[in-house]
């Protein structure tokens, strides 16, 4: 970065957390995570969200109170528009740039997160205090679901290190917020080369969520577009993390002589957008294993210049963490016509037949939830491939005639609609969504219905999903995987383009009453959900969120977001639409505790103990929910005392 951005960074803040993380160079280069700390996006590696620590418990957690707020929106700032803006965004810049989905970082004493207004900041995680701040170029904004913590090594100190909606990969010094001296170029990777954009430089590429840590190596997903169906590839490539030197790339799409380019008929690989790690990529330290869960292909409604299984869109595939050489694959979804994408991985372990297997959950945006052997990948529980609808007036798809389905568990959300599932029971709401489905002619659906060209198939879980990526919490004392679940159906009809292919018709995005956000279908809506992995059953699941309508008062609310779990026995969750943040028993779902805070949180809370030994819960809460403009810009800590 050139010497202006360095000099963003405040000399004497600089000075005050160099005293505070003198001890972090130090740091051991191996990916372990002290207990009080929250060193990962999942807290570690295998993204399982849970906590050592035991401080606040089901006894107490009553008692927990407002202990810090940090204020994202830094003094002074100012809002940039262009010529051209719509009313929409204008609104949203002018509270900042894109809502925060991020879950805070705390490595020993000190807090890293990315703001919505084009910063990364060190805090002080006893007090909120701002340590450094790191400003980004104008027009860019770091990935905004968190940053990542390499603890260094060999004489280099530890670096925050995230990707940018623009596609760069920035490293910066943990203990000043100054570009990493040694890599790229004054801490900066283009990741947008020629290997990846296709022949297409100005093809979207960027990160949303952040990298993950292996070693001495960055991994890196990417964010591409939606349409059309030529752009960036969605390969996951591994960087140094002391050069930034590329060491190896896996392609998402398989090439001429790789395993799986039969899937794809043709030339239709070519080019090929999408099929892309947008969520976070997972790691097995102890065995050195990657996992890369998938997204759909572009054009992820319609599939008729893909003929094929597609590998490895919406596929877990287990590479080599260090060579990126591939090991095995697990497809979730043939042929997606549905963007059901796969955002749910976490490693688990599973107690059956007298032995524990290292396993790993994973699901796509139907909410079932396959359990495979993490060494292998052999399913845990059987999966067989069931028959599907395959009936569809859009000339040239061919749908796959089957799609896999576990014995167990049974799936957690719902997949079909059908007439009696109308939500008519308040007047207001039969009228409200009898509208809807008239304007968009909205027709029933069975589980993989695929879209058609003359009517609206209402298709569960929505582009949204029944998971999305908020992911789950894994509790392995009790073997319960904690996910919140929703019931939202998207109207998904396809319209001829111009060029001949075929796209999305415009309409409402989801089938509910637009007024209130409620579906359009009998609820519940919103829920959490327990599953016991060494069963493959289903162990309890309550409702989510607090609905305004007395005539709901137990369907829950839409959430965008997930939970995480301690030792002590609690879930903590954000992410409903109600602005609260709350604690259940992780063993039964009751509702222990609940606080209102100044918007939503569609991130993940996290919980660290900070240097007087207070275990303390952190949320980010900014709102802005589908596409809404943020109304908060906060930082909320909790603690008992």
């Amino acid at each position: 970065m050139n010497s202006q951005s360095a000099r963003n960074v405040s000399s004497a803040r600089t000075s005050r957390i160099c005293a505070l993380a003198a001890c972090l160079a130090l740091a051991s280069p191996l990916h372990a995570v002290a207990a009080g700390d929250w060193q990962d996006y999942g807290r570690d590696g295998g993204n399982a969200r849970f906590s050592p620590l035991k401080e606040i418990t089901p006894a107490n957690v009553g008692k927990l109170r407002q202990a810090w707020v940090y204020h994202m929106r830094p003094a002074g700032y100012k809002v940039e528009t262009f010529p051209g803006m719509s009313e929409t965004m204008r609104k949203r810049f002018a509270t900042g740039f894109t809502p925060s989905e991020a879950t805070p970082l705390v490595v020993k004493g000190v807090m890293y997160i990315p703001t919505p207004y084009g910063r990364v900041v060190a805090l002080d995680a006893s007090t909120g205090a701002e340590l450094w701040a790191y400003t980004m170029p104008p027009r860019d904004q770091a990935g905004t679901r968190g940053v990542a913590y390499w603890p260094g090594g060999a004489g280099v100190g530890p670096r925050i290190v995230f990707g940018t909606r623009t596609g760069k990969l920035i490293a910066l010094d943990a203990a000043t917020g100054k570009p990493a001296v040694g890599f790229g170029t004054d801490g900066v990777i283009d990741m947008k080369t020629p290997e990846v954009t296709n022949g297409n430089r100005g093809a979207p590429l960027g990160m949303s969520s952040p990298p993950t840590i292996y070693r001495d190596l960055i991994i890196t997903g990417s964010r591409v577009q939606e349409m059309p169906v030529k752009g960036a590839s969605g390969d996951v490539r591994a960087w140094d993390a002391r050069s930034g030197k590329l060491v190896w790339t896996f392609h998402s799409v398989p090439q001429p002589g790789e395993y799986g380019h039969d899937t794809w008929e043709g030339d239709s690989w070519k080019g090929r957008s999408g099929t892309n790690v947008w969520t976070t990529v997972i790691v097995d330290d102890k065995r050195g294993i990657a996992y890369l869960p998938f997204g759909a292909p572009t054009f992820d409604r319609w599939g008729g210049d893909r003929h094929g299984a597609n590998l490895f869109s919406n596929s877990i595939v287990a590479v080599d963490a260090k060579t990126g050489k591939y090991l095995w694959h697990f497809q979730t979804v043939h042929h997606d016509l549905w963007d059901v994408d796969l955002p749910v991985t976490t490693l688990i372990e599973v107690h059956r037949d007298g032995r524990v297997i290292p396993a790993i959950a994973v699901m796509n945006k139907t909410a079932i939830m396959f359990i495979l052997d993490r060494v292998t990948g052999k399913p845990v529980y059987d999966v067989r491939e069931v028959p599907v609808p395959t009936e569809t007036d859009v000339p040239g798809e061919q749908p796959w005639p089957t799609q896999p389905m576990p014995a167990s568990p049974p799936p957690l959300g719902r997949l079909s609609y059908s007439a009696e599932d109308f939500n008519d029971l308040t007047p207001a709401m039969k009228t409200a969504c009898q509208k809807v489905a008239d304007d968009l002619h909205v027709v029933p659906a069975k589980m993989f219905q695929p879209p058609r060209a003359d009517s609206a198939v209402a298709f569960f879980p929505s582009s949204l999903g029944g998971v999305d990526w908020g992911g789950g919490s894994f509790d392995p004392r009790t073997g319960l995987y904690i996910i919140n679940v929703n019931a939202l159906a998207s109207p998904q009809q396809l319209a001829r383009q111009p060029d001949g292919t075929w796209g999305m018709k415009e309409g409402y995005q989801y089938f509910e009453d637009r007024e209130t956000g409620n579906p359009c279908q009998k609820p519940p809506w919103g829920e959490l959900v327990a599953v016991d992995v060494n069963k493959g059953v289903i162990a309890w699941r309550r409702p989510l969120g607090d609905n305004e309508d007395p005539a709901f008062k137990d369907a829950g609310r839409i959430s965008a977001g997930g939970p995480i779990t301690t030792a002590s026995g609690l879930t903590f969750i954000g992410a409903t639409t109600d602005n609260k943040i709350r604690a259940f028993d992780s063993r039964t779902g009751k509702l222990l505790w609940e606080a209102v805070l100044p918007a939503s949180n569609y991130g993940t809370p996290m919980t660290y103990r900070d240097r007087s030994g207070r275990q303390i819960v952190a949320v980010v809460a900014t709102g802005g929910f589908s596409g809404s403009p943020p109304i908060s810009d906060t930082v909320t800590a909790f603690s008992l005392r």
